[in-house]
């Protein structure tokens, strides 16, 4: 079985793929044979040692997994063999095969590919984590989305669309205004544009009843900035302390130091709220299966269907990467690990 592996701090090219015995399962787990695994952008800055909970080196990344069970423990009574499945793996899923316990195991729907399978448990799980079970979204309520072409923000304006939010206002790059229009944001330049006082001209001067931030740094005072009173702010990811594909000790530094803290009384006065969200660290794993639950209703029903930006052969792992930290990326990535 071959997987793929972090051995050292790098870049990119210091990512390597081994060969390994195949381990014996437990009497509650599950065997996958995997098709297709997330990346996330966790990946990139646990590779660049940047990221608070990841394993020692060497390890393999990888929170989720599509494929289909090739093996059951003697205590699973749920699933079956050939079962088509979404695995929730934490870590380790950028491999051939993965091993978990079968209450991270979900069924595909028969109208659901690997590939739509794949995008569910982080994007879309994080977006409806935000959104739905912390913001307790309205109808007609606004949102602001960062990074609005990639996979969280992809996810997070169609979970908006589903439940019937009102504004729904995208910042990225310049390159990306047509595909986030396309979604159905109003798109604002992130480079160019002031999206506060865009934000407050789009909602008569109260601002969004939500703001989904993965940049972190000073990027999140203007993010809180943008709120209407009783308004909440979601902190799911630093990527600034990420700005390219090698490490770099000043850029998280930097990201560090700049990052706000915020007054209590002044929150209360305001009545806003952030929420800090790390779908990795939830330790009530019943949450996390609900919301994947409802996000696979959701699709069989089409109410939501992932946009997949590029599927790259495990071999290329690097490349893609790549990609990503170019910011390239119009939805999600995935790595493809069906046999040949």
């Amino acid at each position: 079985m071959k997987k793929i592996i972090y051995p050292k701090v790098g870049g990119p090219e210091s990512i390597k793929i081994v060969e390994i015995k195949h381990n014996k399962i437990g009497e509650n787990q599950v065997r996958i044979r995997v098709h297709r695994a997330g990346i996330n952008f966790a990946d990139l800055m646990m590779r660049q040692g940047l990221y608070g909970s990841a394993p020692e080196f060497p390890f393999t990344p990888g929170y989720e997994v599509s494929g289909v069970i090739s093996e059951l423990g003697p205590k699973v009574k749920n699933l079956q063999i050939d079962q088509r499945v979404i695995g929730l793996t934490g870590f380790g899923g950028y491999s051939e095969e993965v091993i978990i316990d079968s209450m991270r195991v979900i069924s595909i729907p028969d109208n659901v590919s690997f590939d739509q399978a794949a995008a569910i448990p982080v994007t879309y799980s994080t977006a409806y984590h935000m959104l739905i079970y912390l913001g307790n979204l309205q109808q007609g309520d606004s949102v602001l989305i960062h990074h609005a072409a990639g996979g969280v923000g992809t996810a997070a304006a169609q979970i908006c669309q589903t439940y019937g939010a009102g504004m729904i206002i995208g910042t990225a790059s310049e390159s990306k205004k047509e595909f986030v229009e396309s979604l159905g944001m109003y798109f604002i330049d992130k480079d160019k544009e002031d999206f506060v006082n865009i934000c407050k001209e789009l909602t008569d001067g109260h601002g969004v009843h939500q703001a989904l931030d993965p940049v972190a740094g000073k990027h999140l005072l203007k993010s809180y900035k943008s709120l209407r009173n009783g308004g909440k702010l979601h902190i799911f990811g630093a990527s600034s302390a990420v700005p390219r594909k090698t490490r770099s000790i000043f850029a998280a530094l930097k990201m560090i130091k700049t990052t706000p803290k915020f007054n209590p009384l002044d929150m209360m006065n305001s009545n806003k709220s952030i929420f800090g969200v790390h779908m990795g660290r939830i330790k009530d794993e019943e949450i996390f299966r609900k919301h994947l639950l409802v996000l696979s209703e959701l699709m069989s029903k089409s109410s939501i269907n992932p946009i997949i930006d590029s599927v790259w052969r495990f071999e290329k792992v690097s490349e893609a990467h790549i990609h990503m930290h170019n910011r390239k990326n119009c939805g999600k990535i995935l790595l493809d690990f069906s046999p040949i």
